[in-house]
C-alpha cells in the first residue's frame, strides 16, 4: 500500500536512506487519479526495497515549493537522502514508471 505522506513523514523517508519515490498530485486531478492505482501496484510490488508514496499538494506544501512542483502528477525519486536526476511528470503509464523505479534501484 502507498503512503500518505504529509512533509514530515516525507522528509523522514528521504533522510532514512531507502529508496523513496513520491507522486505529487490532487484530487481535482485527473491524471493524477488515473495514476493512483499504478502507484498503489507498485507499491504493493516494491514493498521492502522502495519506499512509494502520495503527496496531496493541496494539504502539504513545503516539500511541493522547495521542489518546484508546477504541474501534477509529478513524481520525484530520492535515494541515500538526496533527490536524484529522475523525475517524471504526467500519467506515463506502468511500464515507465516500474522502469524508473528499477532505475532508481540501479543507482
Amino acid at each position: 500500500m502507498a503512503i500518505n505522506f504529509t512533509d514530515q513523514t516525507a522528509y523522514e523517508a528521504i533522510q532514512s536512506g531507502q529508496p523513496v519515490v513520491i507522486d505529487f498530485w490532487a484530487t481535482w486531478c485527473g491524471p493524477c487519479k488515473a495514476l493512483t492505482p499504478v502507484i498503489e501496484k507498485l507499491a504493493d510490488e516494491y514493498q521492502g526495497r522502495v519506499v512509494i508514496g502520495k503527496y496531496n499538494v493541496d494539504e502539504e506544501s513545503e516539500l511541493a515549493g522547495e521542489n518546484r512542483i508546477m504541474s501534477v502528477p509529478t513524481i520525484l525519486f530520492y535515494k541515500n537522502g538526496q533527490k536524484t536526476s529522475i523525475r517524471m511528470t504526467g500519467n506515463q503509464g506502468e511500464a515507465l514508471l516500474r522502469q524508473r523505479i528499477e532505475d532508481l534501484l540501479a543507482l
